[in-house]
């Protein structure tokens, strides 16, 4: 079977968030689906195999980083969503059932692809102690972001404190389900973006995701309440670092990019 290798939220290769793609008849056994994840060794390997039509969805959809399962991936669904577009797989709007929930990629005119995903719910949460000294950085606000996203929001300083963070990334694994969310205002929207984030995940085996969709599903609300607009842009600012165009609606959070394959080969077990 043929294996891909994207990079999401980006419109080149080497940067963004890279993700692996296989497109299959059926899910098989989990241990292999979480074999080829390991192997692949990539924030999440994305696997998707055609529904039958008639359905509420068109296509099912899982998501395994190189330690375990995970119940939503932005990168890896805008991964699967440029791959079924440019193999031709699927045309128009596509509809995945997934852990999540149906979650829909609509590709634009313009080359990127929008995804639809739930807003993720924003707790109020006391900052927990040991979060300033495992970070660096002493966070100004915290937020749960609920079960979906499973990780703790936390705002900084200042975009320079973002950026700068070096952080005991095993000890952070104390504080959220999955890890933490770091961020802070943009210095200057005139570079282009609005907010910055940077993303740290040891409860899932990723030390530091590159760029991280389902992050933004929490990172949107949150800036938008902020800066009063439904509308915005982040820059997850990891080293190879990424634009993630965010839009809420409601309930729903759109977010927007494009992406580059970059690898395509044949899987052999």
């Amino acid at each position: 079977m043929r294996i891909r290798i994207v990079d999401a939220f980006t419109d080149r290769p080497f940067s963004g968030n890279p993700a692996g793609v296989l497109l299959l008849d059926e899910f098989p056994e989990d241990a292999w689906l979480q074999n080829v994840a390991l192997e692949v060794n990539h924030a999440e390997t994305a696997f998707a195999h055609r529904l039958p039509q008639g359905g509420g969805a068109d296509w099912a959809l899982r998501w395994f980083t190189p330690a375990t399962e995970v119940a939503m991936c932005g990168h890896a669904t805008l991964a699967t969503a440029h791959v079924l577009r440019s193999t031709g797989a699927h045309e128009g709007p596509v509809r995945f059932a997934t852990r999540s929930g149906v979650l829909t990629a609509l590709p634009d005119e313009d080359g990127s692809i929008t995804l639809d995903f739930p807003t993720a719910p924003l707790t109020p949460a006391a900052v927990p102690d040991g979060v300033a000294g495992a970070l660096g950085a002493t966070p100004l606000a915290a937020r749960d972001t609920g079960p979906d996203v499973g990780d703790l929001l936390v705002e900084l300083a200042d975009e320079k404190t973002v950026v700068g963070l070096s952080p005991d990334v095993k000890a952070l694994a104390a504080f959220s389900e999955r890890g933490i969310i770091a961020t802070a205002r943009a210095e200057d929207p005139s570079r282009g973006y609005d907010f910055v984030s940077r993303c740290f995940f040891p409860n899932v085996g990723i030390d530091e995701d590159p760029v991280t969709g389902s992050a933004h599903t929490a990172l949107a609300p949150y800036w938008s309440e902020r800066i009063g607009r439904p509308d915005l842009t982040g820059l997850q600012a990891s080293a190879r670092s990424g634009l993630v165009r965010t839009s809420v609606r409601g309930e729903r959070t759109l977010l927007g990019g494009r992406a580059v394959t970059v690898v395509e080969g044949d899987l052999l077990v």
